[in-house]
């Protein structure tokens, strides 16, 4: 991979983390939808978008009928972990607080790096190790400042198990979109979610209509503006970098969130808050500079 195609992936990658910080503000604006619903039509309104980009996008010279059947099958993993992930994270809501379990989740660029390093024979440097400890302390130190606090433990975990659901799809995304394009990989995602949040939701009765006008914009922000322009941008840019590093440069959302909550919600920003986002930033920046180092090749 080429320096500059490196440095643009991670670019991409950011953006689209920053554009991650409407989630919360749209998912706050789409009450009183339930979490699964949440889920569910924020894959519906996209789904139209990204069959768009689909249609539109080149098609990929060389892949192989069997690369393209190996793409497929991560990327449906990886919409099994989204699920995943976003239904622990609502699920962590009920038993903690917002902060605590936005804290945990963003363990996720840890586990990404020790499941690179122990099974998938990834070589990382000390300076990336630096970084990514950098980024994730400055994640902790933000979940303190909106007051994150250790509750009954059952929120935690679920907190925690949410993290482990969002490194293993970052994974699997990225394995995706070595036979895939960004839009028919995320496709893929989108579909497989839909399908799951669509089951979740009929298991558990939750109402599919009846919500206001507000909570229906909200729904479909989340869709267009998160799920197909932040993730478009996201996915495109994990086919570029590695997923440790993507995992990082996802830390970007956090920063964003604090921002966007200032300027949408008046939300007051703290001084240790402003702490926490230069950490990440720092963080980013140090591990950028610590590409993986080759494999091990056995002999």
């Amino acid at each position: 991979m080429q320096k500059s195609d490196h440095s643009k992936g991670l670019a991409v990658t950011v953006l689209g983390a920053a554009l991650l910080g409407f989630a919360g503000i749209f998912v706050k604006w789409s009450a009183p939808a339930s979490p699964v619903m949440v889920g569910f039509y924020r894959m519906a309104f996209a789904l139209p978008g990204l069959l768009i980009l689909v249609w539109r996008s080149p098609r990929r010279l060389g892949v192989t009928p069997e690369a393209t059947r190996r793409g497929t099958i991560w990327a449906i993993a990886a919409g099994l972990c989204f699920t995943g992930d976003l239904w622990t994270w609502h699920l962590a809501m009920h038993y903690t607080t917002v902060a605590n379990a936005t804290l945990l989740v963003g363990l996720a660029p840890l586990w990404v790096a020790l499941i690179s390093v122990v099974f998938m024979s990834v070589r990382l440097r000390k300076r990336f190790w630096g970084g990514l400890v950098l980024a994730v302390a400055g994640a902790m130190v933000l979940g303190f400042a909106k007051g994150a606090r250790w509750g009954s433990g059952q929120g935690e975990l679920l907190g925690a198990i949410a993290s482990i659901w969002y490194a293993v799809f970052t994974l699997a995304i990225g394995k995706a979109r070595t036979h895939l394009s960004a839009p028919m990989a995320l496709l893929w995602v989108v579909l497989t979610c839909l399908l799951g949040f669509g089951s979740i939701g009929a298991i558990q009765g939750d109402a599919f209509r009846g919500f206001p006008p507000h909570a229906w914009l909200a729904l479909a922000g989340l869709g267009l503006v998160v799920q197909v322009v932040a993730w478009w941008l996201i996915t495109w840019g994990l086919g570029h970098v590695s997923p440790s590093l993507g995992s990082v440069g996802l830390l970007t959302q956090a920063v964003a969130t604090v921002i966007l909550g200032w300027l949408l919600l008046s939300e007051p920003v703290k001084p240790l808050q402003g702490v926490g986002a230069g950490l990440i930033l720092a963080g980013i920046a140090t591990a950028a500079l610590a590409p993986p180092m080759p494999k091990i090749m056995a002999h």
